[in-house]
């Protein structure tokens, strides 16, 4: 049977605004790299599949439910209730662990980039994307696999109600569009897999990060990717001042760890060609105090922040701490994934494999969502901050029942 028989009432399956993100051709060019399309027809046919993990990021009914909105709920075409039945939960179930976590990664990776137009307001300072680093922690299913690969070491006696996947991702600050990830357990630190990502920064970005962040090893080791790094930094971190410069800024160095006042070889970083060797990194510091108007009576707060632009007629403090504030002017990334998706009411997976895949979902939902947010606030010029996370997100819901949009069977003159 070929895509253009009207006998399959999953010809008709549809997501609405967000294949315009996720089109059909990217997810069958992903299922071939990954060796994932299917041998025979099924039923549940691998892209349906794919965009059917999506979904459950959508809503929190159970899995037939979820397919009976992909297929509009036979509503737009009774012909078909006599020859198609809704899958039940345990087929879904085997469907998505035929397809695998590899076609959700590799999807994620290929349709997940930076956003931002030259327009778009607060992406950027001068001429670099302003980027950060976020991380989450999302509850699991607590199965007896679940918790042998992500609960507790029998080391650790801390009681955990669930066991938990750590997810550390690369985020837009303009259009909090989540353009990288990197998942592990919860021994594995925030900065162990902001290392990961290091590959994804590029000289035209601004990589901002908070405190929880900062290591000598992995500012030195970001800091050879060639991107601009603004972070904050305890007060516990020692940042002599070197020169004070003409905006109130000053010139600093951070040293590795048990280097600083041994007499230990001291190797500055702008005198060698590898980054790596180096025990000593020149940093500009801009220091600065903000207070809560909103209560008079609370005390300001302190901000130090480091950075690799060391030139003030490049950025300006206020310029930089304008850009490191940016990140913070409404929810994060990860506050939406956590509170608004699915990931606020815990994964459904009970496999450590399809947790993986239900998070790479997860994120291909967040970014579609992101996406269609910054076409809607370019069409009339404003800030895509000021469109509803929530609204937007209830307008993809709706619009998952919309007539078909493609032909989820493969046809038979295509290999």
């Amino acid at each position: 049977m070929t895509s253009r028989d009207p006998g399959k009432l999953t010809d008709h399956v549809s997501l609405g605004t967000l294949t315009r993100i996720i089109p059909r051709y990217i997810v069958d060019d992903v299922l071939v790299e990954t060796n994932s399309r299917e041998q025979r027809s099924r039923t549940l046919p691998a892209h349906v599949v794919v965009y059917f993990v999506v979904a459950l990021s959508l809503f929190t009914d159970g899995y037939e439910e979820v397919i009976r909105k992909l297929v509009n709920g036979l509503r737009f075409a009774r012909v078909w209730s006599r020859d198609w039945a809704v899958p039940t939960t345990a087929a879904l179930s085997q469907a998505r662990t035929r397809l695998g976590e590899a076609p959700l990664k590799a999807l994620y990776q290929a349709v997940a980039v930076p956003l931002a137009t030259p327009t778009t307001p607060g992406a950027w300072l001068r001429d670099w994307r302003v980027m950060a680093i976020d991380g989450v922690m999302i509850d699991m299913p607590d199965t007896e696999a679940n918790r042998a690969a992500y609960g507790n070491t029998d080391a650790d006696r801390t009681v955990r109600p669930f066991p938990q996947i750590r997810a550390v991702g690369l985020d837009e600050v303009g259009t909090h569009a989540v353009v990288a990830v990197a998942l592990g357990s919860i021994y594995q630190g925030e900065r162990e897999l902001t290392k990961t990502l290091a590959h994804h920064l590029g000289p035209d970005m601004l990589l901002t990060a908070d405190r929880g962040f900062y290591s000598f090893a992995l500012y030195r080791d970001l800091t050879a990717t060639g991107c601009q790094l603004l972070w904050r930094v305890s007060s516990t971190v020692i940042l002599p001042v070197l020169k004070v410069l003409p905006d109130g800024s000053y010139l600093s160095e951070i040293a590795a760890p048990g280097v600083r006042g041994t007499k230990k070889t001291r190797i500055d970083a702008a005198t060698v060609d590898d980054i790596a060797l180096a025990t000593h990194i020149t940093v500009r510091v801009i220091e600065y105090q903000v207070r809560d108007h909103t209560d008079t009576h609370a005390p300001s707060q302190t901000f130090r922040l480091i950075t690799t632009i060391l030139d003030p007629e490049l950025a300006s403090a206020v310029e930089l701490a304008e850009a490191y504030h940016q990140r913070w002017e409404e929810e994060s990334a990860f506050r939406e994934i956590e509170t608004y998706l699915r990931a606020g009411k815990g994964l459904r997976s009970k496999k450590p494999e399809l947790v993986r895949q239900e998070i790479y979902g997860l994120f291909l939902a967040h970014y579609a969502i992101r996406a269609f947010m910054l076409e809607a606030a370019d069409t009339v010029d404003i800030d895509p901050d000021r469109i509803s996370f929530t609204r937007t997100l209830n307008i993809a819901r709706r619009r998952i029942t919309d007539p078909a949009a493609f032909s989820p069977l493969p046809t038979q003159d295509t290999p």
